[in-house]
């Protein structure tokens, strides 16, 4: 008898391919065994071209047509799937960052307040002002302001928003970024200070006062020129800090750590605090370096030194706890410097400041150096103070043509540093070391102090 045959129409048989020995496919047994083209149904219609049959369809409901025989994807097709995928989830969060990157920038830049009347008074001033020496080395001042008005009131009277440089700094910058020096100027140091304009355009007259008048009666502008005018120091820059600017940088950090031989009870800076080693917060530290009766023998040269050591103990605590590296860790003391912040317009943008921070953050701790101007008593009022000459002259001199500065605790006996306080009297001037022939070296030492010393001493 002749094979069953299936009623259905099959697909024509190739004519270059023999036919399959039993009559049921292809002679290389890709053929289907039931004899059925692969787009027949059950009743014998072939599915419409272009579409693939169900699942459990085609030959008569068998395993041919189920999700577990369909023929799996080649393994290629499934890695260029995958990295399709991640590409654009990647991309995804890329954009994302960026997007969170650009609003912080935006935010911290917008923190900033630019001095444009400074800067506009500096130009008009510009051809009596000291010529730069040092190239690529920087000299910021550095003003710590006491307006006691806005967020400042709780620190005292605001005498209608009136501002008094409470500490002033000169930051010298090394031209190879290798050394950072600040020289504190005393607020009751006796200066020449210009001609200067104040806020409400009235011209002030010349004369010989102590310096913080300057910033009270002319601003940032008039400080800087009595400074150059004082050091013969070209300033590159200037930024303004108040109170609450300084507290907000300490809570960033965490904390700095300070060291009290004796505890301290003071109602008007608001601060107590047991004796020895111990952290500060923000409005601790903020009493702590402004206190002044309260600590050691009550003087201001004893508060200079003791802001010195804080500001040390700052730079050390963000150098040494990665602040600087994490930007995890360094967004919050942007965000708090950057609010209470006020530059030239050379310093009002983050990018500037992260310029300077940068070139800074490699320099070694021990090459932060502190000092203060050589300085005594003045004659015509102890109250006062006076520069000691030639001591002071040396050391401008030293820094403008960027030569290096030699900073050493006060307790060492072999610095040349004329600083009497004003308040004891008692501190006599200490000689520089001297060479084997007896004869002074070049290069003068001063008291001092280094972000690397520990607070206690040890």
């Amino acid at each position: 008898m002749d094979a069953d045959v299936s009623d259905s129409p099959g697909t024509p048989a190739d004519p270059e391919r023999p036919e399959h020995p039993t009559g049921s496919g292809p002679a290389d047994g890709t053929g289907d065994p039931s004899g059925k083209a692969p787009g027949d149904d059950q009743t014998g219609g072939a599915a419409p071209a272009g579409e693939d049959p169900a699942p459990g369809e085609g030959d008569g409901g068998t395993a041919a047509g189920t999700w577990s025989q369909r023929p799996e994807r080649a393994p290629g097709r499934i890695r260029r799937h995958w990295l399709r995928w991640t590409a654009l989830g990647v991309s995804f969060l890329v954009l994302v960052a960026a997007g969170v990157g650009w609003w912080l920038y935006r935010k911290l830049d917008g923190n900033i307040t630019t001095d444009t009347s400074a800067a506009a008074e500096l130009k008009a001033y510009e051809k009596e002002r000291p010529r730069p020496i040092a190239r690529d080395a920087q000299n910021i001042l550095l003003i710590g302001s006491d307006t006691r008005s806005g967020d400042n009131s709780a620190y005292g009277r605001d005498d209608g928003g009136s501002q008094r440089s409470d500490t002033t700094i000169l930051l010298h910058l090394a031209a190879d970024r290798h050394s950072a020096t600040a020289v504190s100027i005393p607020r009751d140091l006796m200066s020449q200070i210009p001609s200067c304009h104040t806020a409400d355009g009235r011209t002030t007259k010349a004369q010989f006062a102590q310096f913080n008048w300057a910033f009270e009666l002319g601003g940032t502008a008039c400080t800087i020129r009595t400074v150059e005018k004082m050091t013969g120091i070209r300033v590159d820059h200037h930024m303004v800090i108040d109170f609450s600017g300084f507290k907000d940088m300490v809570d960033a950090v965490d904390g700095v750590e300070v060291c009290l031989k004796e505890p301290v009870d003071d109602k008007d800076a608001h601060l107590k605090l047991p004796a020895g080693r111990q952290e500060l917060d923000g409005e601790q530290a903020l009493g702590y370096v402004r206190a002044r009766k309260s600590i050691g023998d009550g003087s201001d040269t004893e508060r200079m030194d003791r802001q010195q050591k804080f500001l040390g103990a700052l730079v050390n605590k963000m150098q040494s706890n990665g602040v600087l590296l994490n930007p995890t860790r360094l967004y919050p003391v942007l965000d708090a410097a950057t609010k209470s912040l006020t530059t030239d317009p050379g310093l009002d943008s983050l990018r500037d400041l992260y310029d300077l921070v940068r070139g800074m953050r490699n320099v070694p701790t021990e090459k932060v150096q502190f000092l203060t101007v050589p300085r005594t008593s003045y004659r015509a009022d102890p109250n006062r103070d006076e520069l000691v000459q030639p001591d002071a002259e040396r050391l401008f001199t030293q820094l403008r043509e960027d030569e290096p500065v030699a900073v050493v605790p006060a307790d060492t006996g072999n610095s040349r540093d004329s600083q009497a306080d004003h308040s004891s009297g008692n501190e006599q001037p200490t000689e520089r070391p001297a060479t084997s022939d007896g004869s002074p070296t070049p290069a003068p030492t001063y008291s001092g102090s280094n972000a690397a010393d520990d607070p206690c001493g040890a």
